[in-house]
């Protein structure tokens, strides 16, 4: 979409736009899958759900790094037409997103190594960036879990602002990342 279909509009690349509902959609599968695997205990091996949980989060894991950096490189065109506490709201769950997105999954994968799974997709193992056995590692698996949750709300929260946008204000926010 052109900045002058836009009105001058923040507009986003498809680069950007592929990467964005890439990651959406691999973390509404990701949540569905951490809230129906079984209970992880100690002697829990990595097999069905739970090698999907870990393969799918190091898939986002690198999407979310290759996002942040296309982001830096290319950033949306246009101007955004809120301004005010509701721009300072909107930054302040894109940067919330960013975190989490980053941060849950390095938990995850903290734990893993905890238990001594190995972490990766196919050939591609990441390195333990926790002992096996650790105590704290078991300890950021439950900060893990809860702050999945806190993800999942702030992404509900991010969605009721694309449909307010969309349908209340319409700004064409939702279209211009579609």
């Amino acid at each position: 979409m052109t900045r002058a279909a836009t009105g001058g509009a923040r507009t986003y690349n498809a680069v950007a736009k592929i990467l964005h509902w890439s990651i959406a959609v691999l973390i509404v599968v990701q949540l569905g899958i951490g809230w129906t695997m079984p209970e992880i205990h100690k002697d829990t091996r990595p097999d069905g759900e739970i090698g999907w949980h870990l393969a799918i989060g190091v898939f986002i894991v690198l999407l979310v790094a290759a996002r942040v950096v296309w982001r830096a490189v290319r950033p949306p065109t246009g101007t955004d037409s809120d301004r005010g506490a509701m721009r300072r709201l909107a930054s302040a769950t894109h940067i919330l997103l960013y975190l989490l997105m980053i941060v849950v999954p390095v938990l995850g994968w903290a734990n893993a190594g905890s238990r001594d799974w190995v972490v990766g997709i196919g050939p591609l193992h990441l390195p333990r960036i926790m002992a096996a056995g650790s105590k704290l590692g078991h300890e950021l698996g439950d900060i893990h879990g809860d702050l999945a949750m806190v993800l999942a709300v702030t992404i509900a929260l991010h969605v009721a602002a694309g449909v307010y946008h969309q349908f209340i204000r319409k700004d064409d926010t939702l279209l211009r990342m579609m």
